[in-house]
């Protein structure tokens, strides 16, 4: 039962049936390649495991007859694994959206599988970094280095994720054709959904010094941001030369790329920004999720709300 996963064969009908599933996320919903990849991952891994369950490949008849101790099962097997609550949680999501689909297009009853319960878990609120954090780090991962064109695109890159609230994909998928960087850029975030973001001056200068030291030819359509042999800059290098700052600085390993995103939002709205135009600028579809992005207590998020509301 706890074969690998590649040795694990599911039915060409369900096979078939995930790849039309996932061709409608992708189409109607917007979902970003990311998703879609841990969402194959997920629905294939428990279509795999009900094969070797019952031991026979599962057709679309047998996956409409999964029953509660089927789940149960399967949970149990991925618990074992080391597989903790929230990737539980995110794997039972993404099961859960297949067979609704499923049972919508085949005619059967999902409750065994949308009963089924994801376990609870803690989540963790975001931990911005303190202002003069902030700069410090981007001040040492500039000392990194000492190729200057390397240490120019390292702080580019941190710079786009504190000043202007990119995500580290967004900002690696800048093409060249972007620079020098515009006052105001259009990102496509998570689903494709498009937002405007201003760009600081700092941030603006920081691109162009770096365009300017770029050994690399910098095509238009080819990417901003190059590794050192001159392919497209992975999220893994900006981590470890910010890993490694932060260790020198004595920051705690919260203090990632990622925080740099949740600075921006935060040092925003202590400067007396909008929650709601910060919502717009980090394109969160739900005011929710950036209420936690930004770590804001209820005690601020009230100050705002009785602040802007027309009846306060």
């Amino acid at each position: 039962m706890s074969a690998p996963k590649d040795t694990l064969a599911i039915s060409a009908a369900a096979r078939d049936a995930l790849q039309t599933w996932l061709d409608h996320q992708r189409a109607l919903k917007g979902a970003a390649e990311n998703t879609m990849t841990a969402y194959r991952g997920d629905v294939t891994d428990f279509l795999a495991f009900m094969s070797v369950h019952h031991g026979q490949m599962q057709g679309l008849g047998a996956l409409a007859n999964i029953t509660v101790s089927d789940m149960r099962s399967w949970m149990a097997r991925t618990r074992g694994e080391d597989v903790g609550s929230r990737s539980l949680a995110r794997k039972l999501s993404a099961v859960k959206a297949f067979y609704r689909w499923l049972a919508e297009r085949e005619g059967f009853e999902p409750t065994a599988v949308l009963s089924a319960r994801a376990p609870k878990f803690t989540k963790k609120l975001p931990r911005p970094l303190a202002v003069d954090a902030a700069r410090e780090l981007i001040d040492c991962v500039e000392i990194q280095t000492a190729t200057p064109w390397v240490a120019a695109r390292d702080v580019a890159v941190l710079t786009l994720l504190w000043g202007c609230g990119l995500r580290i994909s967004e900002a690696l998928g800048l093409q060249a054709q972007d620079a020098p960087l515009p006052d105001v850029l259009r990102i496509k975030g998570k689903g494709g959904k498009e937002r405007l973001v201003p760009v600081l001056p700092a941030a603006r200068n920081a691109v162009e010094v770096y365009t300017r030291l770029c050994p690399h030819p910098l095509p238009d359509k080819s990417p901003l941001f190059r590794g050192v042999r001159g392919g497209a800059l992975s999220p893994g290098a900006i981590q470890k030369v910010m890993a490694s700052a932060r260790m020198q600085l004595g920051l705690p390993a919260s203090a990632t790329p990622h925080a740099m995103r949740h600075s921006f939002a935060t040092h925003l709205l202590d400067a007396g920004g909008d929650l709601r135009a910060i919502q717009e600028l980090l394109g969160h579809a739900s005011l929710s999720t950036t209420q936690a992005y930004t770590a804001v207590d209820t005690v601020r998020l009230m100050e705002v709300y009785n602040s802007a509301h027309p009846r306060a």
